[in-house]
């Protein structure tokens, strides 16, 4: 029996135990800014929203992180990923927006569809510093008390407003500190293969990992 053959049929088999099963509604997939410097990152990127909206999830976030470089050079990798990401994806859905270390706010583009949201090097820590300081600039002025500090005034001045269910990191062993308050209850999927060999089995394989999970989101 042929390797292709043997592949084909445990792609089959994974399709069914996946069906009618509990699909995460909100995925990250964390990446590094290398995984898209061959032509063939976007190809990856365009199967992989493909293959989320096949199994009907309503919220990709994709974290690309920028590695400190000098500022002019950071900003013209922003600025290209930037522009040829949505071009890349644009025909599976409109409901893009893209966020860059320069933004305060997502900028909402069109709300039907698929909702993707790409992150170009926001990281959590960064998310966090904002948030913390925009809270004392309300402290400061007066219309907030620190005793009404909690966690919904903290969540609420966090850019990124959803909950993964389930996050995954291609091609490497070490999250980065993306989303470090949203994803406190996600499900984690780590793979060593690297993004460019990143295959729809592979992402299948994410989604039975995650169904085989009894989430107890902190109880």
């Amino acid at each position: 029996m042929g390797m292709g053959l043997i592949s084909g049929l445990y792609e089959w088999k994974l399709k069914n135990a996946i069906k009618n099963q509990e699909i995460p509604k909100h995925i990250v997939l964390v990446l590094s800014e290398s995984d898209l410097l061959a032509d063939e990152g976007y190809d990856k990127i365009r199967s992989f929203v493909c293959w989320c909206k096949e199994y009907g999830v309503k919220i990709v976030t994709i974290y690309i992180s920028i590695i400190e470089l000098k500022q002019e050079l950071s900003k013209k990798i922003c600025l290209k990923l930037s522009t040829e990401l949505p071009n890349a994806i644009s025909e599976i859905t409109r409901n893009i927006n893209v966020i860059t270390r320069l933004d305060k706010e997502i900028k909402i583009r069109e709300t039907d569809g698929m909702r993707i949201d790409i992150s170009l090097g926001y990281s959590g820590k960064y998310e966090l510093t904002r948030a913390v300081k925009d809270i004392m600039k309300k402290v400061e002025s007066g219309t907030l008390e620190p005793e009404d500090i909690n966690e919904e005034v903290i969540e609420s001045h966090l850019l990124f407003k959803f909950e993964p269910d389930l996050v995954i990191r291609a091609g490497g062993k070490r999250l980065t500190d993306f989303l470090i308050w949203q994803a406190v209850y996600s499900e984690l999927y780590f793979t060593d293969m690297n993004w460019l060999d990143f295959r729809k089995i592979d992402f299948l394989r994410a989604i039975r990992d995650f169904q085989r999970r009894q989430r107890r989101f902190g109880r």
